[in-house]
């Protein structure tokens, strides 16, 4: 019998790269930019979720470069949403495997930040405060990137998009970005709320099976490097990433049962001013603004530690 069983874990072990299933459940091929870390946060969400899943995936930049008519890269079941109802497209595929007693598969809805934080939050926000079982994932790359790059309510503060210029008197947008985890937390205490980098591919991973595994909604929110939009190097993507982690511009974390725990904490946190000096969005910026940055990223960071130590409920 151990014999048996150890054929059977060195089976298991042939089936994964670095901890990753190696199926991959979306073909090469797709017309994603180099360097476009979204479509890595496509791909390692199928491998967490398997073949037995259906996804709903919104208007953006990840339905259009793996769907151009009659193509699709998708070798599992999609569907394509509006731009804004992702979440209850899902609420409904959700509510039929219910009544069908299929608790096997998986739901999986798919959306960048525009179709997350602005139009499509009314679907979501739905959708969640209804206890629905799916799991979202916004892929964050911070503005409204497959339209022409305008800013979104994701979008952070003085970054230059189409919409929000870096002028004279007005340096891009005016305002700091949305606090989405968090209003995603306080509609529903059953809520899976998680935050992720795709520089942290196995943290990533984790936790969107830990969504899909969750009896109820789940959010998962993943910063990804766009090329064009952030105007920087195909190959910095992924080090530019590890930059904004270890500026504590992305906090990782999950909350469970309405209190927040940190996953991850950068061991020698850097200035902010390392990971925006690399950015074309960014490249008008003074030291004022900088520094402004910093204290903003400073006191976020803050208030999430002492959430954490406080265990107070969100």
């Amino acid at each position: 019998m151990p014999k048996k069983k150890k054929s059977k874990d060195n089976e298991k072990k042939k089936d994964l790269i670095a901890g990753l299933p190696k199926k991959e459940h979306i073909s090469q091929g797709h017309r994603a930019c180099a360097g476009c870390a979204n479509i890595l946060a496509v791909r390692h969400a199928l491998k967490a979720a398997g073949k037995d899943v259906i996804v709903v995936s919104a208007t953006g930049c990840m339905e259009v470069v793996t769907s151009p008519y009659p193509q699709t890269a998708w070798k599992v079941p999609w569907i394509h949403a509006t731009f804004e109802n992702a979440g209850a497209v899902a609420s409904g595929i959700a509510e039929s495997l219910k009544k069908q007693n299929n608790s096997k598969t998986k739901v999986l809805a798919i959306a960048g930040d525009g179709g997350t934080f602005d139009i499509g939050l009314q679907s979501l926000s739905g959708a969640v405060e209804r206890n629905h079982d799916f799991t979202y994932i916004c892929y964050d790359n911070e503005a409204y990137m497959n339209t022409g790059i305008q800013r979104s309510g994701s979008t952070p503060k003085y970054a230059a998009t189409t919409t929000s210029p870096a002028g004279k008197k007005i340096h891009g947008k005016i305002e700091f970005k949305k606090h989405m985890p968090m209003i995603i937390a306080a509609h529903n205490e059953n809520v899976y709320v998680a935050t992720a980098n795709m520089a942290y591919p196995m943290d990533y991973y984790k936790k969107v099976k830990k969504g899909l595994e969750h009896k109820g909604p789940a959010y998962i929110q993943v910063l990804c490097t766009c090329v064009p939009g952030w105007k920087v190097p195909s190959n910095i993507s992924i080090d530019l990433l590890k930059l904004a982690y270890n500026a504590k511009i992305t906090p990782l974390y999950e909350i469970e049962n309405g209190k927040l725990k940190f996953t991850m904490k950068p061991e020698k946190p850097i200035s902010v001013n390392r990971y925006l000096n690399l950015q074309g969005r960014f490249k008008h910026l003074n030291k004022a603004e900088i520094a402004e940055i910093q204290e903003h990223v400073d006191e976020e960071f803050e208030k999430l530690e002492k959430l954490e130590e406080s265990e107070v409920k969100i």
